[in-house]
């Protein structure tokens, strides 16, 4: 099991953070979470995650994109992995295409909302392979 490992959640929908939490508990995962970039960035670095989840629009469009910049750029964050859960797509107006433009962005995977249980779990144990 992987009780030892702990994920933040970094999102403003709560019910879709209980959604990951459900996911993630039942594979043995400690789940924490924040519900705005500040407290998300916070929290990551008062508890030091295994890995982060973080979406993209929150108070802003962006606002996960800075929180991304701004963990990458701590020594204390920078080496945890972030995965990013996103709707933002070409069609939402934003101009931003996961696919072309993650280059840019400091993240280590991008997961277009809604992501299947399975397939959440099968990124987060790519990211985060079970300790031996």
């Amino acid at each position: 099991m992987n009780t030892d490992r702990t994920i933040l959640v970094i999102d403003d929908d709560i019910d879709l953070v209980e959604i990951i939490r459900m996911t993630l508990e039942n594979e043995g995962y400690r789940v924490i979470d924040a519900q705005t970039g500040q407290r998300g960035i916070a929290t990551a670095k008062a508890e030091n995650p295994d890995l982060i989840l973080l979406d993209v629009m929150m108070g802003t469009v962006d606002e996960g994109f800075q929180v991304a910049y701004e963990l990458r750029g701590d020594a204390a964050t920078r080496d945890i992995p972030i995965l990013m859960l996103t709707a933002v797509t070409d069609q939402t107006g934003f101009g931003f295409d996961p696919d072309k433009d993650q280059q840019f962005l400091p993240v280590d995977e991008f997961l277009e909302k809604p992501v299947s249980p399975r397939k959440l779990i099968d990124l987060v144990r790519k990211h985060l392979p079970a300790k031996a």
